[in-house]
């Protein structure tokens, strides 16, 4: 793929809404157990579960062979998950506010490209931020977020396809945003730590949020709180990390027996709210392989790119693409032959390796002593990144970038701690070290010399 980026600004699109990560989380729930197909049964195999209508030359968009043996997946399959929040506009003249719709067909609030990988066995998450500028086919240069409502999810995955060197998309599922509410508390809630308080109001779409920061159990209303707010400094891009935070905590408490019972209301709900070209057969074998994944082969990535400045005449409000790197993303995460181990990294020394730790309720001197060992061991200068807002019993080593092996490599010479590829650690580090209670006692006995 050529390395682009010569383009104009196009207009900026209306912006509002809800990022989506729970459309994953309606996917993975609700087929959490083979015990599903008795339910699904009752419908037809082979009819995909669509709300609306592809062209001959939309399915196009998605044919790339069979992914299936049967009833189970044996060939990686990348799928694109679509959420969207359609409003009234104008307001209904009986609200005083901005309604949502029962729709999948407006502005993509969230883009995720998923890999399931039967041969690699892993779980890929891809989110792509909604402000990334990029060509739109037929449109020219625009928030990525326009190609679902300019021409459905076959523009969408087009659009995507187009901006990750013309990664294949076999399928899409879209979701809205309707009934999340009653399907996490069909779920039974989440429990998480909110890493800050949230506070926020709009009276014209009917959005309050109002959450303590801590650890504790939410419920449908305020887990959609918690997905909803961006009033931060990083704005989309923070949203995206606490969905990689909300995601990973859902994933691990969903695998319980108790979800079977719930499973009839799920799957109302699911039917109510989804449009997508998979059929419910191959909707089933992808819960059955999420069922038999390791939660440590589940990794989560965003889009590389940076935010793109501001001037006079323009806000603070596209993330700009760096095609260098999505060429080695893609080339490593979304390729069936990618031209190096999928585990393999560009940061090759550690003094291309920039590193950021944060801190939890560790002594300073602590921290500053594995600051200055780092260096000692050709790290550059370690970024000391404001502290977490909640401690955390075990160490985590982030691949922020996709680096698997770059993080391993810190892994190594910390001694402790677990890795993790997800975009949750500082934006400006390639990995981030989240200091536990575990580096407690390890730090103190680490000798001064190192490596």
């Amino acid at each position: 793929m050529s390395i682009r980026w010569q383009r104009r600004r196009g207009p900026a699109p209306p912006e509002e809404g809800v990022l989506f990560w729970r459309l994953v989380l309606w996917l993975g729930v609700a087929l959490i157990s083979g015990s599903l197909g008795a339910l699904w049964g009752l419908l037809s195999q082979s009819t995909p579960l669509m709300q609306r209508s592809l062209s001959s030359r939309e399915w196009q968009v998605f044919q790339r062979g069979d992914r299936w043996t049967g009833a189970r997946l044996h060939q990686p399959l990348n799928l694109l998950l679509i959420g969207s929040k359609v409003l009234t506009s104008p307001p209904d003249p009986n609200l005083t506010y901005h309604a949502l719709l029962n729709s999948v067909e407006g502005l993509s609030d969230s883009l995720l490209l998923v890999r399931f990988d039967p041969v690699q066995q892993r779980l890929v998450v891809l989110s792509i931020p909604r402000d990334t500028l990029t060509f739109i086919p037929g449109r020219g240069d625009a928030k990525i977020n326009e190609a679902n409502a300019l021409g459905g999810p076959a523009l969408a995955a087009e659009t995507v396809s187009d901006l990750l060197g013309d990664v294949p998309i076999d399928r899409y599922l879209s979701i809205n945003v309707q009934g999340l509410e009653k399907l996490i508390d069909a779920l039974g809630g989440v429990t998480l730590d909110v890493p800050t308080a949230m506070r926020y109001r709009d009276d014209s779409q009917g959005l309050y949020i109002d959450l303590q920061p801590g650890r504790q159990h939410l419920n449908g209303n305020q887990a959609l709180q918690f997905l909803r707010f961006r009033y931060d400094a990083l704005g989309d891009i923070g949203r995206v990390q606490r969905q990689q935070m909300f995601l990973r905590a859902l994933m691990e408490q969903t695998a319980r027996p108790e979800t079977l019972a719930r499973t009839p209301q799920i799957l109302s709900i699911i039917r109510e709210n989804l449009d997508t070209n998979l059929t419910v057969e191959e909707l089933m074998s992808l819960g059955q392989f999420l069922t038999s994944l390791p939660r440590s082969r589940v990794e989560f990535l965003m889009l590389p790119g940076n935010f793109n400045g501001s001037t006079d005449e323009v806000e603070v409000s596209y993330w700009l693409p760096d095609y260098q790197r999505i060429a080695w993303l893609t080339d490593q995460y979304f390729r069936d032959a990618p031209t190096a181990d999928p585990r393999e990294t560009g940061l090759t020394t550690p003094a291309q390796v920039q590193i950021a730790i944060q801190n939890t309720t560790l002594p300073e001197s602590l921290v500053m002593h594995l600051s200055q060992q780092l260096q000692t061991a050709g790290y550059p200068d370690p970024l000391v990144a404001g502290p977490l807002p909640q401690p955390i019993p075990i160490t985590r080593i982030i691949a922020q970038q996709g680096d698997l092996a770059a993080a391993r490599q810190v892994q190594l010479f910390l001694g402790f701690g677990e890795v993790r590829v997800e975009s949750t650690g500082v934006l400006a580090s390639d990995v981030t070290i989240q200091l536990g209670e575990d580096a407690r006692d390890r730090l103190q006995l680490r000798p001064t010399k190192s490596l």
